[in-house]
């Protein structure tokens, strides 16, 4: 009897060696190779199996209408879908335990699919499956979120086989959920579920059914300890959509991010706040990011970003202290800390702020990550009014990238930045000298001051700072 091959996989990057090793040569992670067994080859491969088919091409203007949208009635879940869910998509939401991942897709499930008593032409016939949880007890959180009435149906499998056996006919579900990814496995493999081999397969196997069937599906993935979508990146391939929802478990608000879609843009974002019943839709962030700020504060600033197509507003908090160790800590929340490296070392080369040794603190209030650089200015502003203790100008909201030289380099989108800050009941802004100079946004009464150097900002907010000398001058 021939002896059963096998092979070492890592079950982060999915890359194979023929013997195990403590760490992956090819993603650096360390306790990752696991052993699988080998696929059996198909004997002489493509040159004796069937003969294939020839391929029918079409041009690139078609007669096909766009593919229709199915709006669940959660607008923040519609919007970071790019406008509701597409009939043969696949979609991925990856998130911490305990984010709320389950509870945002049994909502949407049961908002699809209505209750009896509503119009069944406007609803879904959807399907939730469980591999982690028991019918029970997904029964008892749609009791404590209200929505036991809903038409949803429920099953607790892990078998691939067994789940696409009941999907596969033409009277099927809409709107299918696999919670999560993760616990499905395929019997054809000697692998355990969640291996490479494992979650490719079934993922596989789940979105060819869906494509050729024409349903929705939603899986829910499982995110590693550097909050990645746990498994290859090929997994991420496959889908159509990508969703990350983020949040800290002690604080209410809740994230909902968009970082792939074929269907819609990507980095949209859906707030939301988690509350005994359930998650709620948050219509306008901006207000609530800002509900607990108090004025006339020093260290605190106003930043006016855009997340996907939304403005968003949300408070930068930074604090500065003096510190008796070697190195000083620094320590952020929310932003990249190289970026703030880079805002500290400009502050201090090119406007004379000495930071060195200080420890420096800084807070994205809301739970909010910011990633684009057009929050350098805001930064440093923060940074300047904690060092000098003088609070930053009031009803003011601030945005620019800077560079290395302290220019203050423009940013896209200013307008709209602008009109949400005005709509919040903010009359002054800080920002990059812009392109072409249409004076006041049309529609807006905000006091807009361009900033051409941090040297400027400095000066506005520290009367007292000398510029600092250039080379030359020394």
């Amino acid at each position: 009897m021939a002896k059963a091959q096998s092979r070492f996989i890592c079950q982060a990057c999915a890359a194979a060696y023929g013997k195990w090793s403590g760490r992956c040569e090819q993603c650096g992670e360390w306790n990752t190779i696991a052993e699988e067994a080998a696929p059996q080859a198909t004997p002489g491969g493509l040159g004796r199996g069937r003969a294939g088919r020839s391929l029918d091409f079409v041009g690139l203007k078609g007669t096909s209408e766009p593919a229709p949208r199915r709006c669940s009635g959660i607008s923040e879940f519609d919007r970071v879908c790019g406008g509701g869910l597409v009939d043969g998509s696949a979609i991925l939401i990856g998130g911490d335990p305990g984010i709320g991942k389950s509870t945002l897709l049994l909502q949407a499930v049961a908002a699809l699919a209505g209750r009896p008593d509503q119009n069944r032409d406007a609803a879904a016939l959807c399907a939730y499956i469980t591999g982690e949880e028991s019918v029970d007890q997904i029964r008892l959180r749609a009791d404590r979120m209200g929505l036991a009435d809903c038409q949803v149906k429920l099953a607790a499998a892990t078998s691939v086989r067994d789940i696409a056996a009941s999907l596969d006919h033409a009277e099927g579900p809409r709107v299918v959920v696999i919670d999560s990814i993760q616990t499905m496995y395929v019997d054809t493999l000697e692998s355990a579920p969640g291996t490479v081999s494992q979650l490719r397969a079934g993922a596989q196997e789940l979105i060819r059914l869906a494509k050729r069937r024409g349903f929705t599906l939603l899986l829910v993935g499982h995110v590693t300890k550097e909050g990645l979508s746990a498994g290859p990146k090929v997994l991420e391939h496959m889908v159509d959509t990508v969703l990350t929802f983020e949040g800290e478990r002690g604080h209410q608000f809740r994230i909902l991010r968009a970082t792939k879609n074929r269907f819609g843009p990507t980095d949209e974002i859906g707030v939301f706040e988690m509350t005994d019943t359930g998650l709620a839709e948050v219509p306008n962030p901006s207000a609530l990011f800002l509900a607990e700020r108090r004025g006339n504060v020093s260290g605190s600033a106003v930043f006016a970003g855009i997340e996907g197509s939304r403005p968003v507003l949300v408070e930068v908090q930074a604090l500065v202290s003096a510190s008796s160790l070697a190195t000083p800590r620094r320590a952020v929340v929310g932003w990249d800390s190289g970026r703030l490296a880079m805002v500290l070392a400009v502050l201090e080369a090119r406007c004379g702020v000495a930071l060195t040794g200080q420890e420096v603190y800084l807070n994205v209030a809301g739970g909010l990550r910011i990633g684009e650089p057009a929050a350098d200015l805001a930064v440093a502003a923060a940074l300047i009014s904690a060092a000098c203790d003088r609070p930053v100008p009031e009803n003011c909201v601030i945005f620019g990238e800077l560079g290395l030289s302290g220019e203050v380099r423009a940013v896209s989108q200013a307008e709209a930045r602008l009109k949400e800050a005005a709509k919040l009941g903010f009359g002054r802004a800080l920002m990059p000298p812009r392109r072409k100079r249409r004076g006041k946004t049309a529609g807006t009464e905000i006091d807009a001051r361009e900033i051409g150097h941090l040297q400027d900002l400095v000066s506005l907010l520290s009367p007292a700072a000398r510029p600092v000398k250039s080379q030359a001058e020394r």
